[in-house]
């Protein structure tokens, strides 16, 4: 089992983990909201220094901590954001759209979804610093890595040659989405209170209306689409926590 919690760290971020990796990758899954709580407390962290070394610079802070959240998962949801904008707004048929995602060169819709989506993480991590509410950062973290894990066991791969993410999407499985879920709705309870666990419903639904857009427009998922499913939910969750405060929440860290 500590195979799948390596396999997890090893695909949604860089730190360095010794071991093997699971010998059924799908295994990792089960592990999502673990990492996302990983990477959430570690942008805590970097957050609460940030704030101690310059009190009253909360945009400053937040900054930091939107470049530290790009370079621990390498950029990579990014640049699913990225592909799935360009895609998705740039082509009309399935094909062509695939064949655009897969392209590595940014265009219009991907640089433009990449700007607004940056733009509404610091100015809500700004806002979180401001009222004291940075627990929905780690929320955010956890909800969005665990919903990754639903859209892989709801819809089949896209990509009748594979890629990268096609080993976890095939062999996912609706265990897969029990075991994530409920260790999610444990994780945002002791962080942010009932208001994480109504916040992981609304981004449950929201995942419900990716997964029938993307099964409409290719057939299934694929690891850009994770990928930019995990920033609009994540982004979507921070922008929700900085509206909300801590006002809200019953226990805040």
């Amino acid at each position: 089992m500590i195979g799948g919690f390596i396999s997890a760290v090893r695909m949604l971020t860089i730190i360095p983990v010794p071991g093997r990796d699971a010998e059924t990758l799908s295994d990792a899954l089960y592990w999502f909201p673990v990492v996302g709580l990983l990477l959430g407390g570690t942008l805590w962290g970097v957050a609460v220094l940030f704030c101690l070394l310059t009190p009253t610079w909360s945009l400053g802070s937040a900054g930091v901590v939107i470049v530290a959240g790009s370079v621990l998962t390498l950029f990579l949801h990014l640049d699913g954001l990225a592909d799935w904008a360009d895609g998705f707004f740039g082509a009309g048929e399935r094909e062509r759209t695939l064949r655009i995602m897969k392209d590595s060169c940014a265009g219009t819709f991907g640089v433009v979804a990449l700007v607004l989506v940056l733009l509404l993480k610091w100015l809500s991590v700004a806002r979180m610093i401001e009222c004291d509410a940075l627990h929905w950062l780690v929320s955010a973290y956890v909800i969005s890595r665990t919903l990754q894990v639903d859209l892989a066991a709801a819809l089949p791969y896209a990509r009748a040659e594979g890629g990268t993410a096609a080993p976890f999407v095939r062999d996912a499985h609706i265990r897969h989405r029990v075991v994530a879920m409920v260790v999610a709705v444990g994780l945002v309870l002791i962080v942010s209170g009932p208001a994480g666990v109504l916040a992981l419903g609304a981004a449950w639904l929201i995942s419900r209306v990716l997964a029938m857009w993307f099964r409409r427009r290719i057939g299934g998922i694929t690891g850009d689409l994770l990928g930019a499913a995990s920033e609009i939910i994540e982004t979507g969750v921070l922008f929700t926590g900085a509206i909300v405060g801590k006002n809200v929440c019953m226990w805040c860290l």
